[in-house]
């Protein structure tokens, strides 16, 4: 039998992950989007659209009387189970464990490595070649619950920016992933497993503070930070108290540093080369005060010293 849903999500892959989901039978009786923050979300778009119940709500955890609200709001809507396609909400036991089937959850990384919720940045960051997803079922951790479904065996290119890792790779492997979990669950042939504690970790949100650029550290750390932060927050450095941002990032490691590190030793048609310890890096675009532009627009020449 068709289940009754609850979705917790937003964006691009929320928004495919329900409209499948509703494809299959399944009831979506209500759908629970942060409030935009810039453009309009693409999950509360196709809400309305459909005509589906939808709730704008920044948080759920805060103690008081809005809150308990919000619980009741979401016992009243009789969901047989809570589906977190792309959620940044950390939601209570009172909203996870009400639905007769809980709750299931999506996750860039192959569970227990890469816990918290810049999975993707941190696996380019620290180097992992392997990636995969995770569909787990949520408890008072941080996506520390059962295992429903695990597949891996993605590799994590050289030339990987967060973007492509997630877009190309792992979103269609997410969306079938999910719509094979619900089914599972509404056939009844689902099956949890615990996480195992080897491996385990967890990594923060990518800020400013992680994204800038520290010239002391070698090409490869280099690369793998600004793809790793690319396309958002943007690893950054400064020319004379401007942060720059850099994008498309690619590693010329048999190359010799041909000048101190952080130093731009040409800018051209094939992109910004970035002199750093132990090689070069191409840059292919960047973000100053006025945007984000082509490397060759930026306004850099050789002999900028970014630090």
């Amino acid at each position: 039998m068709p289940l009754k849903i609850a979705i917790f999500g937003q964006a691009p892959f929320g928004r495919d992950v329900t409209l499948r989901l509703a494809e299959a039978g399944h009831e979506i009786v209500g759908v629970h989007v942060p409030p935009d923050s810039g453009r309009p979300d693409p999950l509360a778009a196709a809400a309305e659209e459909q005509g589906w119940p939808l709730f704008r709500y920044k948080g759920y955890r805060r103690k008081g009387k809005a809150i308990a609200e919000r619980v009741e709001e979401f016992l009243a809507l009789g969901a047989e189970l809570a589906v977190l396609p792309f959620t940044t909400v950390i939601l209570p036991p009172e909203i996870v464990d009400a639905p007769v089937h809980r709750a299931v959850c999506f996750h860039p990384s192959l569970l227990p490595a890469f816990r918290g919720g810049a999975a993707l940045a941190w696996q380019i960051m620290q180097g992992a070649t392997e990636s995969g997803i995770s569909i787990f079922q949520p408890d008072e951790g941080v996506d520390t619950g059962p295992l429903y479904l695990q597949r891996g065996g993605v590799p994590i290119e050289p030339t990987d920016t967060m973007a492509s890792l997630y877009f190309d790779k792992l979103y269609p492997m997410g969306v079938e992933g999910m719509v094979e979990t619900v089914a599972a669950i509404d056939a009844g042939t689902a099956r949890l497993e615990p996480q195992s504690s080897e491996g385990a970790s967890f990594q923060g949100l990518v800020d400013d503070g992680v994204a800038r650029l520290d010239f002391d550290r070698d090409a490869q750390a280099l690369d793998r930070q600004i793809r790793g932060c690319d396309p958002s927050p943007g690893a950054w450095a400064e020319l004379e108290g401007e942060p720059v941002r850099l994008f498309g990032c690619s590693l010329e490691a048999g190359e010799g540093s041909a000048g101190p590190a952080g130093r731009v030793l040409s800018v051209d048609e094939s992109g910004l080369r970035l002199a750093v310890r132990g090689g070069l890096l191409r840059i292919q675009k960047v973000r100053r005060a006025a945007g984000k532009v082509a490397a060759t627009d930026s306004g850099l020449a050789a002999g900028d010293q970014l630090g």
